[in-house]
């Protein structure tokens, strides 16, 4: 059997995979550990939890509270709210722990566990690992009064939209804008927080019924966005997705603005303003090459990481660094959040097209986004990408070929048995070309 646990928490086929059981489960051993590793020591454990709008959220939820009831802590129910909202909640409250039941962008008929430490920091893999292994063990049960106590709190929603508002530096008087909820946990927080700062709202998508999450919408769906920035003639349009710890953008023309070109638009802000900390971002390896050659004529530097945003946030932690994140729009803003936050991306965002006065098409202007082709390769010996020497002649061939116009990047899945091939280049053609061409190559030579 393999980890249980992923780069972001336990997730899968609700009900099938991820189980009112195994939810259960994993919540008393989680309480186990992190009890014994002090993170109780001289008080009752407190934990919130929240959660998406999914059908299967309710009873996972359930779940989730009885097993930390039945093992001493007591729980909060925070309802429906994005995972960063329960993240900073669970260091705003002192609580011991958070946990979050979403999968994210996945479709509706997944779901995910995702626990966080005091101060709404995600588990270092020695914890996961520990309450895996504590999974169904024998224990001492508390009874009486030791057992927890289950309430609910009304105040979540609008701490966590103070928050936002309080995080942004200006206004955004005049801007009209389309957001797109997914129909995910950030409905009324995000356009609220957009409202209260003057933003002129549109809301798109933003009517959960349990089964319509990311169904069509969202981050990874933005052909809707796009129809209604343009037919509303808006100055922007923002996607968020199921939990709304992503953001992608749609300039007033309906063209994308992905997460590399919102984290170049917040590098810039944050540098003027003198608040990008080293005059660094960290990114990850699969950043547009055309991010880094435009930070490089900035001159701020780029930290890159493996993809996860786990990794990106370690980056920026072990180097003191503000901003960080994704291609896929998950950005980490370490001054106001413990991690990815779409909403508060928005925001900022937000706040530079209003401060500059120039519209999300010209800030998008400050790099040029390369042409990059992704190959999955499927069925092969992915442990053998970075050793095989046909492989490796024709990775060398290729960077050659490029030079300093593109790149080439071969990353073997964590999951299954394949390997990530892309290519970046000046043209379209050029980058198909060597992706498709290196792709044969890695084919024939690690077939299984």
């Amino acid at each position: 059997m393999g980890r249980l646990f992923g780069t972001d928490g336990v997730r899968g086929l609700a009900n099938v995979d991820l189980t009112a059981e195994l939810a259960l489960d994993l919540s008393v051993a989680a309480a186990h550990v992190l009890g014994e590793a002090g993170a109780f020591e001289g008080h009752r454990p407190r934990a919130v939890v929240g959660r998406d709008p999914r059908a299967s959220g309710e009873f996972l939820e359930a779940a989730v509270v009885a097993g930390l009831a039945s093992a001493g802590v007591d729980v909060v129910r925070l309802g429906v709210l994005p995972t960063p909202a329960v993240a900073y909640l669970t260091g705003s409250t002192g609580s011991d722990l958070g946990v979050m039941l979403s999968a994210s962008h996945n479709p509706m008929p997944d779901n995910g566990i995702k626990f966080l430490a005091r101060g709404g920091i995600k588990l270092d893999d020695v914890i996961e690992d520990a309450i895996e292994a504590r999974m169904g063990e024998e224990w001492q049960r508390p009874t009486g009064s030791d057992v927890g106590r289950v309430s609910d709190d009304g105040k979540g929603f609008e701490t966590y939209v103070s928050h936002l508002v309080r995080s942004a530096p200006n206004r955004f008087d005049g801007l009209k804008v389309v957001i797109d909820c997914a129909n995910g946990a950030a409905f009324q927080t995000a356009p609220e927080a957009l409202r209260r700062l003057g933003a002129e709202v549109i809301t798109y998508a933003a009517a959960p019924d349990g089964l319509n999450i990311n169904l069509n919408c969202g981050s990874t769906h933005l052909e809707g966005l796009q129809r209604e920035v343009i037919g509303h003639r808006a100055d922007l349009g923002i996607a968020l997705d199921g939990d709304a710890d992503r953001c992608l953008a749609v300039d007033a023309n309906g063209e994308l603005v992905d997460g590399d070109q919102i984290l170049a638009i917040l590098a810039l802000a944050m540098r003027d303003s003198g608040k990008l900390s080293n005059d660094t971002v960290v990114a990850t390896v699969m950043s547009n090459l055309g991010f880094v050659q435009a930070m490089v004529r900035e001159r701020i530097a780029v930290e890159q990481t493996k993809v996860g945003d786990r990794y990106v946030l370690e980056a920026m932690k072990a180097g003191g660094h503000k901003l960080g994140g994704e291609q896929s729009g998950h950005v980490i803003l370490s001054d106001h959040a413990t991690t990815g936050d779409g909403t508060l991306t928005a925001v900022m965002l937000l706040a530079r097209v209003a401060q500059t006065g120039k519209t999300l098409s010209d800030l998008a202007g400050a790099m040029t986004r390369l042409p990059q082709v992704l190959v999955n390769v499927k069925d092969v010996d992915k442990s053998r990408a970075g050793t095989d020497p046909a492989v490796q002649a024709a990775v060398a061939e290729a960077t050659a070929r490029l030079g300093d116009t593109g790149r080439v990047l071969l990353r073997p899945s964590g999951t299954e048995p394949l390997v990530r091939v892309m290519v970046e280049a000046e043209s379209s053609d050029t980058a198909h070309e060597v992706a498709h061409s290196l792709a044969a190559v890695v084919a024939d030579s690690l077939k299984l």
